[in-house]
C-alpha cells in the first residue's frame, strides 16, 4: 500500500508505532549518515517518518469489509381481541417469518403492563 493512500489516522498509527521501535534502539530500515541524524537532531519520528515516506516499513494496514445484509425486516402488527392475545392468524405469519430466518421480535400486551396495576385491581392482591 502506497504511503499516499493511508488516512491521517492510519499515518499516525504508523509513524507512532514505527517512532516506538526507533526510541527502543531498534535497527534503522535505512541508511541515514550522521550529518543527516544531527540536522533531525536523531528525532525518532523524524526518522520513522523518512522511512515510511521512502517506502520500505514492512507495516500494513487490513481493512476489513462491513458484512452485507440484505434481509428485509418484517413487523408483525398486533390485534387485541377481548382477552388480549394475538390473532391465531398473524401467529402463524409470524412463525413463518422467523423460519425463513429473518429477524424480528413480537412484542406481546404483557410486555406493555410489565409491572403496572390495571384499574380496579390492588397492588395488595
Amino acid at each position: 500500500m502506497e504511503p499516499e493512500q493511508f488516512s491521517k489516522y492510519e499515518r499516525a498509527r504508523i509513524l507512532g508505532a514505527r517512532a516506538l521501535q526507533i526510541a527502543m534502539n531498534a535497527p534503522l530500515l535505512i541508511k541515514i549518515n550522521e550529518e543527516d541524524l544531527e540536522k533531525i537532531k536523531y528525532d525518532a519520528l523524524k526518522i520513522a517518518e523518512i522511512e515510511l515516506d521512502s517506502k520500505i516499513l514492512p507495516i500494513s494496514i487490513k481493512r476489513p469489509f462491513p458484512e452485507k445484509r440484505e434481509e428485509m425486516l418484517k413487523r408483525v402488527k398486533e390485534k387485541k381481541i377481548s382477552d388480549d392475545k394475538i390473532e391465531e392468524k398473524e401467529v402463524e405469519e409470524a412463525e413463518e417469518i422467523a423460519k425463513d430466518g429473518e429477524i424480528m421480535e413480537l412484542a406481546t400486551p404483557e410486555d406493555e403492563t410489565d409491572g403496572v396495576a390495571e384499574e380496579g385491581e390492588d397492588e395488595g392482591e
